[in-house]
């Protein structure tokens, strides 16, 4: 069974002047998880302005090497030691100048990008007038009496808006087509320009503005955008050379910043936990891992020689809830640690769950998906994908295997039912025992989480609860009792009578549970009583019962097929082929998707929901930038 690993609580003292050095050999020991200190002498929070200076030049490192380019992996020495907030405080200030210079050059470098971008906005609009092959500046002078209109219209409409403008007096010249855009200008008096503003809407006129740039001959305008790249080149090309000259300047020194960075950043992370402290004394507070004391004491030896004073104790009852959990999974269990970590943490001592979670959710995918076609299709997908999606790959390959072995088991293969026979039985042709088998299923589950439940209830110090309560012990032996007259009355067994005895105790200590805890009136409390020994019922058959969807989805699953194979049938040779192709296809990925959605909500809602608190918190250790956790 997995459990949360047995923890210690450390308060670790030393010289306020190697606070640095003791979070750094604290991350290199890698399974410290930093914790408020509890000492109310130290008053003090010495490590803040440690972790402001940091927050600022990891800031400004992290800018700079977005320009200057990542110097590549970081090697951090093992005799390093870590920066003074004196240290940290320059290093803070040199990035500042040095971004300071880089800041000026990637402004130059936008300042260029953005006149390009305005550059090739002015070919486009210089490409349409180019045909006009007129003196814009003439053409559109504000104080000519001639008011002129350059822009363009659907085609379709240009004869229209042409016979329209002669009867004002307006001239209609047409100078460029791109599909179905007509581009034209549009001349007359000014003194009537307003006439024919209504007329342009109609037709659909898009006015072509034209920049002050442009407003001169096309020609002239082309000689002038050359001119202006190819000043823009030479600028473009003078900051380059100044940003290399940078990056070959700050490159060495950039590097280091990042090493001292590193160094610095388990201080400025203990910080967030309460690093306190008190004149010339400060102190580091957190968790270890009990088996690993005797290593800590090593590691502080070789680094303080004796200058530092270490209290150690075990979690007390009230700071339970405050205990980090670190579990230590096997390699294989790891791609389901999320699926479970997505609904919660463990808490401290609490069951984990991942272990029957895995076992359970591949047994439920597999029940409801068996097909050795289809299972061996998701396994060497996943096995293909596996460089992409990683560790998950596990999952879908485990999780084909499993459809394969049901597939055996059925007998099915891509939907058909016939070719070969099945090992265990047929859900096509046995649908009832398929049923009777999934609501089992259901039984011994929903069994297992009230005795998770109970275990978890006398973990956390709630021996009542545990024994007593609709979710402990009692709800158990009422669950089991009833369970056992309803088998009876169906005939798969001869148990009624120890089985409604059992029952019935197991439902009178519920219900006198329910009458102790209920703190209110006579009245009041016999119907809490009443109506929380009955939702005591109801929950746990109704949650039973969702287990028939595990059969609903074998059967499903076969039904699907025989869909496929009745469109295929009526086909010819070609289009029965592709029919079934495609619906094996169908299959996979739109009843694969669901299958698996069920029985992860089998899991949560039917499972999680009755023992798993999810509310814990999670074992994050102190460590360096370079270094991968020893947990």
């Amino acid at each position: 069974m997995l459990r949360a690993e047995p923890l210690n609580r450390i308060q670790l003292l030393m010289l306020a002047s190697e606070t640095q050095d003791a979070a750094l050999a604290l991350a290199r020991f890698g399974v410290f998880n930093p914790a408020p200190c509890a000492l109310d002498a130290l008053e003090e929070s010495p490590a803040v302005p440690y972790r402001e200076a940091w927050l600022e030049a990891e800031a400004r490192l992290s800018k700079l090497l977005e320009q200057c380019g990542d110097s590549g992996p970081l090697s951090i020495p093992a005799d390093a030691a870590a920066p003074a907030l004196t240290d940290l405080q320059e290093l803070n200030a040199w990035l500042k100048d040095v971004w300071v210079a880089c800041l000026a050059c990637h402004e130059s470098e936008a300042q260029i990008a953005e006149a390009r971008s305005h550059l090739d906005a002015l070919e486009d609009t210089l490409a349409k007038l180019e045909r006009l092959n007129v003196d814009l500046a003439h053409l559109l002078r504000t104080d000519s009496l001639l008011a002129v209109n350059i822009g363009s219209l659907p085609a379709t409409g240009l004869r229209r808006l042409t016979e329209a403008l002669a009867m004002t007096g307006h001239l209609v010249s047409r100078f460029d087509q791109v599909g179905e855009q007509v581009f034209a200008v549009i001349a007359g008096e000014r003194s009537r320009h307003e006439e024919v503003r209504g007329l342009l809407t109609q037709a659909g006129w898009r006015e072509l503005p034209v920049p002050d740039e442009l407003r001169i001959h096309p020609q002239a305008a082309r000689t002038w955008m050359g001119q202006e790249r190819t000043r823009l080149n030479t600028q473009s090309g003078a900051a380059c050379q100044i940003m290399d000259g940078l990056r070959e300047r700050f490159g060495p020194r950039l590097h280091e910043a990042r090493l001292r960075l590193a160094l610095a950043r388990p201080l400025a992370e203990a910080a967030l936990a309460g690093v306190r402290g008190k004149g010339g004394l400060a102190a580091l507070s957190g968790w270890v891992p009990k088996h690993q004391m005797g290593a800590l004491r090593d590691t502080l030896d070789e680094y303080f020689h004796g200058r530092y004073w270490l209290d150690v104790r075990e979690p007390s009852a009230r700071e339970v809830s405050d205990v980090p959990s670190l579990v230590r999974y096997p390699g294989w269990l790891k791609p389901f640690v999320p699926l479970v970590k997505s609904y919660g943490i463990p808490r401290y001592g609490e069951f984990d769950p991942v272990l029957p979670f895995a076992f359970t959710y591949l047994l439920l995918f597999g029940a409801m998906f068996g097909d050795i076609g289809h299972g061996a299709v998701i396994l060497l997908l996943a096995a293909a994908l596996h460089r992409r999606i990683g560790r998950m790959a596990w999952l879908g390959i485990a999780a084909g295997a499993v459809s394969m072995l049901f597939g055996l088991l059925y007998g099915s293969v891509f939907g058909y039912e016939d070719l070969i026979e099945p090992v265990w039985l047929s859900p096509l042709h046995d649908p009832i025992r398929v049923l009777t088998l999934a609501v089992a299923f259901g039984v011994g589950f929903i069994s297992f989480t009230l005795l998770a439940n109970a275990y978890n209830k006398g973990v956390a110090g709630r021996a009542a609860e545990a024994l007593f309560d609709s979710s402990g012990l009692a709800g158990l032996l009422f669950y089991l009792g009833a369970i056992g007259v309803l088998a009876s009355f169906a005939g798969a067994a001869d148990v009624a009578q120890p089985a409604a005895m059992l029952a019935g105790l197991g439902l009178v200590v519920v219900a006198a549970y329910k009458w102790h805890e209920a703190r209110a009136g006579l009245g009041e409390r016999i119907l809490v009583t009443v109506i929380e020994t009955l939702e005591t019922a109801i929950n746990l058959f109704s949650n039973t019962l969702s287990f028939m969807r595990v059969a609903a989805f074998s059967l499903n699953h076969v039904a699907l097929a025989l869909a496929v194979f009745t469109l295929a049938g009526g086909l010819d040779a070609a289009g029965h082929g592709f029919t079934l192709v495609l619906g094996n296809i169908v299959i996979i990925m739109l009843e694969g998707a669901i299958v698996a959605i069920q029985a992860l909500r089998l899991m949560y809602y039917e499972g999680f929901s009755r023992f798993f608190s999810g509310d814990g918190r999670e074992f994050v250790p102190l460590r360096l930038a370079s270094q991968h956790a020893k947990i």
